[in-house]
């Protein structure tokens, strides 16, 4: 079947952009939606022009790198699933489809479809990992968890860090991703000694990034792709507050 897709173009930040028409043929529903865009990429090849630039790593659902806005939603139509695990059995023949990057001032725009998403990372790295030396490797149920709070770490820890939440939400806001990190630590015992500085720190992180501030859209709810609830956002104001008060 043939395909048109409409995708933004840009050469650099500094560059003009806008939407180029393209259409692509001889592709297959079994194709994922990235296969088709390397598709696309063969033919602009073979025509002597320059390809499409769009990032992926895994393909597998797995590391977030398929940062794409298909048709105005983050990944596209597939809940709970990424840009690569989208396939073009979705689609059928002659159907027009929109390709844009992640929009936020956070996310500056490299090239084309590709953003630097590394604010993520400096948040992260802001509110650090779990520092205290856990010495030998003990038994698993030395430490007793209720298995309600570790299957609500685990869920938070499935974040992939993709962004999909600050391209879903009208106001950028990052609240979602900074929410499951806090959560899969605060959760759980070995997160308890830092538990104070790390909502603290990364809570100032995220501000010093750019990204907006939350009014509750659920808008990043409904396009993460690990759909992660929004109840961890309230997690986190709990512990921004508990922290406030607890270093006063």
């Amino acid at each position: 079947m043939n395909i048109t897709l409409k995708v933004w173009r840009q050469k650099g930040p500094a560059a003009p952009g806008g939407l180029v028409e393209y259409t692509v043929s001889g592709v297959v529903p079994e194709m994922s939606f990235l296969e088709m865009l390397d598709t696309l990429n063969e033919q602009l090849v073979t025509k002597g022009e320059d390809p499409l630039a769009f990032d992926s790593d895994c393909r597998e659902g797995i590391c977030g790198m398929c940062d794409l806005v298909i048709d105005g939603q983050a990944h596209g139509p597939d809940k709970g699933a990424t840009t690569c695990q989208l396939h073009m059995r979705r689609y059928k023949d002659g159907d027009v489809v929109t390709v844009e990057p992640f929009r936020s001032r956070a996310f500056p725009l490299v090239k084309d479809l590709v953003v630097d998403r590394s604010s993520f990372d400096r948040i992260q790295a802001a509110g650090g990992f779990v520092s205290i030396n856990t010495g030998n490797a003990v038994d698993g149920n030395n430490i007793l968890i209720p298995h309600s709070m570790a299957e609500k770490a685990m869920d938070a820890a499935s974040c992939i860090g993709c962004g999909a939440c600050v391209a879903a939400c009208p106001n950028a806001s990052a609240m979602l991703f900074v929410a499951a990190k806090i959560s899969q630590y605060a959760l759980l015992p070995q997160g308890q000694p830092e538990r104070e500085k790390r909502v603290l720190a990364m809570r100032e992180a995220m501000d010093a990034e750019g990204f907006g501030h939350c009014t509750n859209e659920y808008e990043c709810e409904a396009a993460c792709p690990k759909e992660i609830k929004i109840s961890n956002i309230a997690r986190l104001n709990r512990e921004f507050f508990r922290a406030t008060l607890v270093s006063e």
